[in-house]
């Protein structure tokens, strides 16, 4: 098979991240994304190396057993969702089997472990508290289109007018914002030519509170095909009052202009106004309240985030509650600090490490809003960061970025040699790569289990309990 074949197959299993294996008539197995075990699917390869093959899909010819209608009408287009045809109980299955090989590849029969059945999202819909929509075109020199990148592509875009994922408010956010613009002589920011004004909305909403935080980011005034600066006051003018005259099931907190002129496709604060209201929001998890920012690092599923972090603290107290009360714990990639505030009230002294420091800012103030006066907050990279911390741990809780610890950092973590470590992991192939070098270290896997944070997807969280292994 050569790369630009084209073939069919059936899906015989799916593996972590999303990864289909396809099994052709003649025998071959090629990777194809975005599959279902069972689906009859064609596809074109793209990659062919040694005997293995990548692939992208092309068509799916016959529906999975496992498949029901999708519920969503942008399902298939929009590069949002993958599993919305599956029942959620079989999205929790796939996500646990997956998870759970990968977990078996990695420990192999190095430490007897328990494997938790996975727990469900509390939301299947409407779950997410955080969007970040594109602006573009439907198709090239297509009409404007506001909303989620199409499946397979970098540039065109889908309005997802009905995406189920968020709630009602999100959904009239952007329809409000796309319909005022469309009805403007204002052009989106190309990708290829780096030139134009819109880039992205962001929408921020809290489970709890119901506060509402939206941001337009822009490139500057003063380049290619960008407004000038009395056209662009005006137009924000316009946009918020338009946003402002709708009613909503929670409440507009902020409504803020970003600016961003890099050249990647990332929204990126490079300056910021306040065009109404405040430029943060409060949500609260677990009895304590936090104080967001537009680009605070928040778990984006905050029902969700309080079974994750429910379970994060039942692994470290691990039945037993009084052994904490004179522990100091570190937090390490703390975000806001909420993993740190909640092990507060059951430890002597909580260190938290978090790299950005917008989010440690954050951090401390939460803290000191709830009273928590044994929270330690610092701006570093953990690498650096471990070296200046005097108090030396009894216990460890690791919330890494996607592609898990830097080798160097997890090599001071491991010298340590506290009793016990939760790592909570948003990529189980990272903890997967760690937990090797844990085992080597010393430590042994106690407990793994998984929390469904992301319904309609194939992302997944784990948590695992590790301890240091008894000496013989």
């Amino acid at each position: 098979m050569k790369k630009g074949t084209i073939s069919e197959g059936i899906v015989r299993e799916v593996v972590f991240p999303n990864k289909g294996i396809v099994e052709t008539a003649e025998g071959e197995r090629v990777v194809v994304k975005n599959t279902i075990p069972g689906q009859k699917v064609s596809f074109a390869v793209n990659k062919a190396r040694h005997g293995k093959y990548e692939a992208r899909l092309l068509e799916i010819l016959e529906c999975s057993p496992l498949e029901q209608e999708a519920d969503c009408r942008h399902f298939g287009e929009c590069g949002g969702c993958t599993y919305r045809t599956l029942p959620y109980e079989k999205q929790l299955e796939l996500k646990e089997s997956q998870v759970h090989k990968l977990m078996e590849d990695a420990i192999g029969d190095a430490c007897d472990y328990e494997f938790l059945p996975i727990k469900p999202s509390p939301l299947q819909r409407g779950y997410r508290n955080k969007m970040e929509f594109s602006f573009g075109d439907e198709f090239k020199d297509g009409p404007l289109a506001l909303g989620m990148h199409k499946r397979g592509s970098f540039y065109d875009l889908v309005t997802v007018s009905d995406c189920l994922i968020v709630d009602e408010d999100f959904r009239k956010i952007l329809m409000t914002t796309l319909e005022y613009f469309m009805g403007q002589n204002v052009t989106y920011f190309h990708r290829l030519r780096h030139e134009g004004y819109l880039r992205h909305l962001l929408v921020r909403k809290a489970a709890k509170t119901g506060e509402i935080l939206v941001d337009l980011v822009t490139t500057s005034t003063g380049t290619a095909g960008v407004p000038d600066l009395t056209m662009e006051e005006q137009l924000l003018r316009e946009w918020k009052y338009a946003l402002v005259s709708q009613s909503y099931e929670g409440t507009i907190k902020g409504i803020l202009h970003t600016q961003n002129d890099s050249v990647a496709d990332v929204i990126k604060n490079q300056w910021t106004e306040v065009l109404y209201g405040e430029d943060f929001f409060y949500e609260e998890l677990l009895g304590l309240r936090f104080k967001i920012s537009p680009f605070s690092f928040f778990q984006t599923n905050s029902l969700g985030a309080e079974v994750l972090y429910t379970t994060a603290r039942d692994f470290i107290l691990d039945g037993d509650e009084s052994a904490l009360g004179e522990m100091e714990v570190y937090d390490l990639y703390s975000g806001t600090g909420t993993i740190a505030q909640m092990m507060a009230p059951v430890c002597k002294h909580v260190v938290g490490v978090e790299i950005v420091e917008e989010a440690v800012e954050a951090a401390k103030e939460n803290a000191e809003q709830n009273g928590l006066d044994n929270c330690e907050f610092i701006a570093g990279d953990v690498l650096k960061a471990l070296d200046d911390i005097k108090v030396k741990p009894d216990y460890i809780i690791l919330d890494p970025p996607r592609d898990g610890i830097h080798p160097k950092a997890l090599e001071k973590i491991i010298a340590y040699g506290v009793e016990r470590m939760v790592y909570i992991s948003c990529k189980p192939t990272s903890l997967a790569r760690d937990l090797e070098v844990f085992l080597a270290r010393g430590y042994e896997v106690r407990k793994i289990q998984c929390v469904d944070m992301f319904p309609g997807t194939g992302h997944v969280e784990t948590v695992c309990l590790l301890s240091k292994k008894c000496p013989v």
